[in-house]
């Protein structure tokens, strides 16, 4: 069937990542990183720079040049006697316990976050954070695999790392120890992480750590997010996986009609039934008023909300799972000069990007792809990832 969709703008085959830039805002420190080789070097400088101190904790994590050199920068810690600890998630990570041997054997902590098979089976762990010496903490959307650590140009993943340095740091790394503990635990019980994202306390500054997982009522992570965007304004979005449900979706259909909603999602990505879910919400936005992109140039894995005067990084994507079933962490800092230069960071992509007009989107929407799209919603929002990212649908 012949394409409907308009051509690549010519910016997107010479798109170049960002440089590495600072923020200093409410009392913290956040170095970013775009690019998946600045990105590489930051991570691996801290762990080699830390001294008494490492806690990782990764969703993927793949037994690839990446993975094997982070193995054994871990491993050098450890043999030069800084205490570290290593969580992976069971469903998430390929690598192999043999392949973290000689970590072990250096003194490392190696433990794998794994529920008991049963209806929780489905949780997955899908925070991502190092932490060094309990003083400054890499955080974002990206795990340990080649591919997200190479340029575009070589099918690398567009995503984004954060250094955070400040008082969140001490307040990350204790939930950390609180997640190892349970995660060691030879008996462990799902009822006690549930308690743990439940009981957690976000705090009440400009700065707040959010915890987002299965518990009754809302985490804070998704309460948070909830709230600002019922009162929102004006939010600037780049997303990696999006198919909000319910509330969520209405204060977004609220901004884009009376204020300001801009949203950057992939055209690209190992899901395709993800973006098969985000494309059956674009009518109601479009209507409302929204002014949706879709990036070309790489596979988009960013994780990036810009609300008013807030701004949310971290490891949650905009979605069912990462809104109320998967472990996440977010930070949300409240600071307008950092809110400005993120709504600079998500207007760069836009020139690399095709804008999703009303137009092209009627053209797109045959029976055909509704059907494709609909089918795309179900299996990211009701089923499971696994089963999404199998049967991709040709998206």
């Amino acid at each position: 069937m012949q394409s409907t969709e308009a051509p690549v703008p010519e910016d997107a085959s010479g798109w170049q990542d960002t440089e590495p830039f600072r923020c200093e805002a409410a009392g913290h420190t956040l170095d970013f990183y775009p690019s998946g080789g600045d990105r590489w070097e930051a991570l691996i400088g801290l762990i080699d720079g830390a001294r008494h101190s490492l806690q990782l904790c990764f969703y993927i994590y793949a037994e690839d040049e990446c993975g094997r050199q982070l193995r054994d920068a871990l491993t050098r810690a450890a043999r030069r006697g800084v205490a570290v600890a290593l969580i992976v998630d069971s469903f998430g990570a390929d690598a192999r316990d043999g392949f973290f041997q000689p970590f072990v054997e250096a003194g490392g902590s190696f433990h794998r976050f794994m529920p008991r098979l049963t209806r929780r089976y489905l949780i997955r762990n899908h925070q991502k954070m190092v932490i060094a010496d309990r003083q400054s903490a890499m955080i974002g959307g990206f795990n340990i695999e080649d591919s997200y650590f190479v340029p575009p140009q070589h099918d690398g993943w567009q995503d984004l790392g954060i250094i955070l340095r400040g008082p969140a740091t001490e307040r990350l790394a204790q939930w950390f120890d609180g997640l190892a503990a349970w995660t060691a635990h030879p008996r462990k019980q799902f009822r006690t992480i549930r308690r743990m994202v439940r009981e957690w306390d976000s705090g009440s500054g400009p700065v707040r750590l959010l915890m987002g997982g299965p518990t009754r009522g809302l985490s804070s992570w998704a309460r948070c997010v909830t709230e600002d965007l019922a009162r929102g304004r004006r939010l600037d979005m780049i997303m990696a996986y999006f198919s909000p449900v319910g509330r969520l979706f209405h204060c977004i259909e609220r901004i884009a009609a009376r204020g300001q909603a801009r949203l950057v999602f992939p055209a690209r990505s190992d899901n395709g039934a993800t973006i098969g879910a985000s494309r059956s919400l674009y009518e109601k936005l479009l209507r409302c008023g929204a002014r949706i992109w879709e990036f070309r140039p790489a596979r988009l894995h960013t994780k990036l909300i810009v609300l008013d005067d807030a701004v949310y990084i971290g490891s949650a994507n905009f979605d069912v799972r990462s809104l109320y079933i998967n472990l996440e962490m977010m930070v949300r800092i409240e600071d307008a000069a950092l809110a400005a230069r993120m709504r600079e960071f998500v207007a760069a992509h836009v020139p690399a990007s095709l804008e999703i007009t009303p137009e092209l989107h009627r053209r797109r929407r045959t029976i055909f792809n509704r059907i494709r799209w609909t089918l795309s919603w179900y299996l990211v929002t009701v089923v499971d990832y696994t089963v999404s990212r199998k049967l991709n649908l040709g998206l």
